[in-house]
């Protein structure tokens, strides 16, 4: 594990190991100062550690949070492109490579944009789960495993909402990136010793 952190390090990325959910919520809860405006990726490891619930409370923070209930789908949009501008930008990440590359697939693409432009910061947290060998197998678990689960969990959301699953690969995981480097410290990573997301 030392040896991806100081890899990651030297990516441009500040590194956060932490052994479970209740410490990288501290150390999430830390990176979130008042006055900030925060924008949300999509994240399942996000809310597993706490941290989606943590922000919504938040009253000292601007949070354009996409996934409240009953807003309408133009709204959805909208607060998706103002997270793009954001002091603070919070997402997990589909695959960690060991040569510190960030593998990831978005639907809509606000994601995928954010961790390459736009938020001054952005904070992935991920469990160990995310590691992989190299960009090939980076991008077979990300259609493998991320797009599969996703597309399900969409779909049940969907079901829940008496609509008709609409959600498949090719619409969930259409847009691509992967991250070489970034420039110094503008993305830190919480790397958690546990089995998160997807």
């Amino acid at each position: 594990m030392l040896a991806l952190i100081d890899t990651l390090e030297k990516c441009g990325y500040r590194v956060h190991f932490v052994q479970n959910k209740q410490e990288a919520l501290s150390v999430a809860n830390s990176l979130v100062q008042k006055d900030m405006s925060v924008g949300l990726g999509g994240s399942t490891t996000v809310k597993e550690i706490g941290l989606l619930d943590e922000l919504i409370k938040r009253d000292d923070i601007t949070l354009f949070n996409q996934y409240e209930q009953g807003i309408s789908m133009q709204e959805n949009t909208k607060r998706r492109r103002e997270g793009m501008l954001t002091d603070l930008y919070v997402t997990g990440t589909n695959a960690i490579t060991k040569d510190g590359k960030l593998v990831n697939a978005d639907g809509s693409g606000n994601r995928v944009a954010a961790l390459i432009f736009g938020p001054k910061k952005v904070l992935v947290v991920a469990g160990v789960n995310k590691i992989v060998d190299s960009l090939e197998d980076g991008f077979k678990r990300l259609m493998d495993v991320a797009a599969v689960k996703n597309v399900d969990r969409m779909n049940n959301i969907s079901i829940s909402r008496g609509k008709e699953p609409r959600h498949n690969l090719d619409n969930i995981a259409n847009k691509f990136t992967y991250i070489k480097a970034d420039e110094q410290d503008r993305i830190t990573i919480i790397l958690v010793n546990e089995t998160l997301g997807y």
